[in-house]
């Protein structure tokens, strides 16, 4: 088999590659090493930038987008027992908006499958070859035979553990790297949000975070130690510590059920640079993580995406111009650092670390207080987490 662009992962960033590549006419084919019911039981972010928006409507997926997403035009902060509302709307005139990345994911699977575009899952043992030569290839086996797929350029859209990081030769990488001591227990039940807007809040316990994936769909975190194990927590006894985190007049508007699902996320900050190696490309989760306590980690893989198909449109459509291709890595590690600074203040700022001293906790309201009275502090938190500029 033979492609333009061979795209490695089929989760919501190597689907959004290759729904607008193929709407520009650049064939693209797909390897996932899961099955299409795997990828969209994986229970991940649900806030989406502006930038991230346009990236849907590029692709042409936004009709359940428009239909069922939840427009925000700020977000509340709760410090210590005090309250501040940053008003997206009034401070940048931007808003964020509220649909889940299961449904991201869904929608790009549709679109996909209305088009025939080629999405091959199962893909087992992929392996890139000759990805710094004239004419790379990728090799899989699916149903007990070995394939070889021949292409122009690799995409590796395939996450942090994936293959095509792991294709470039270390010494050509730097890589950077912030381990947290904690982890976010996450809980989703089908009960309505306790509030209109995402709460992020930090108490003596530490951080909590109410937040929703639909009127009648609510996703809940707290801060736990990484020792601490999902199946010691019970759904009654994550109710009672988030209420116990929370202002008493946010915890009585929260509504109790059973949960869908239950889990720990470690928390950290990566960044391989560069993103870029001779034929292959890293976008996303492959060369960057991001704390979720910014909401950037799927809205920044839809910002490579689009600088790569834009290199990608550059090259097949521009007499194999190679412009764009060759400022890939510099213009998404500018967006990336950006996000990687917000993502860090944004956890620095909100969660207790187990070293924290006096002068950190003077700090930390610090930060605060910079919202509470300065209307330039809480702009630039706005701007931050509506999207940085793309």
């Amino acid at each position: 088999m033979k492609t333009q662009v061979a795209i490695i992962g089929a989760g919501p960033s190597g689907l959004l590659l290759g729904q607008i590549l193929s709407k520009s006419g650049i064939d693209n084919v797909i390897l996932e090493r899961k099955d299409g019911d795997y990828v969209l039981g994986r229970i991940r972010a649900g806030v989406l930038e502006s930038v991230t928006v346009d990236g849907l409507k590029r692709a042409g997926v936004t009709k359940n987008l428009e239909a069922e997403g939840i427009p925000h035009d700020g977000c509340k902060f709760v410090f210590n027992g005090q309250e501040y509302r940053v008003d997206f709307e009034k401070l940048v005139g931007r808003h964020v908006t509220v649909y889940g990345q299961t449904e991201v994911t869904r929608d790009l699977m549709e679109a996909r499958a209305e088009i025939g575009a080629t999405t091959i899952y199962d893909a087992s043992n992929v392996a890139l070859h000759d990805v710094d030569g004239a004419a790379p290839y990728v090799t899989y086996e699916k149903d007990g035979q070995t394939h070889r797929l021949d292409c122009d350029f690799i995409a590796g859209c395939d996450g942090f553990h994936g293959v095509s990081r792991q294709t470039i030769p270390a010494d050509v990488l730097t890589t950077y790297e912030r381990v947290y001591p904690f982890g976010w227990l996450g809980m989703l039940a089908d009960v309505p949000p306790c509030h209109e807007e995402l709460i992020y809040g930090k108490s003596e316990q530490g951080f909590y975070l109410c937040s929703q994936r639909s009127k009648t769909r609510s996703r809940y975190y707290l801060q736990v130690p990484l020792t601490e194990k999902v199946e010691d927590w019970s759904d009654e006894r994550f109710w009672d510590e988030l209420k116990s985190r929370m202002l008493p007049e946010d915890a009585k508007n929260v509504v109790t059920g059973p949960s869908l699902e239950k889990s720990i996320a470690p928390l950290r900050s990566f960044v391989t640079e560069p993103m870029r190696y001779k034929k292959l490309f890293l976008a996303g989760d492959a060369a960057h993580i991001v704390p979720p306590t910014g909401a950037k980690g799927l809205n920044l893989a839809a910002s490579d995406v689009m600088y790569l198909a834009d290199a990608f449109e550059d090259y097949y459509h521009n007499d194999h111009s190679e412009a764009g291709i060759d400022g890939y890595s510099a213009r998404c590690l500018k967006r990336v650092w950006g996000a990687e600074r917000f993502s860090w203040y944004m956890t620095k700022m909100m969660h207790s670390f187990t070293d924290d001293d006096a002068w950190d906790a003077k700090m930390k309201q610090a930060e605060f207080n910079q919202l509470l009275n300065s209307e330039y502090g809480a702009k630039l938190l706005a701007e931050n987490y509506t999207g940085l500029p793309y």
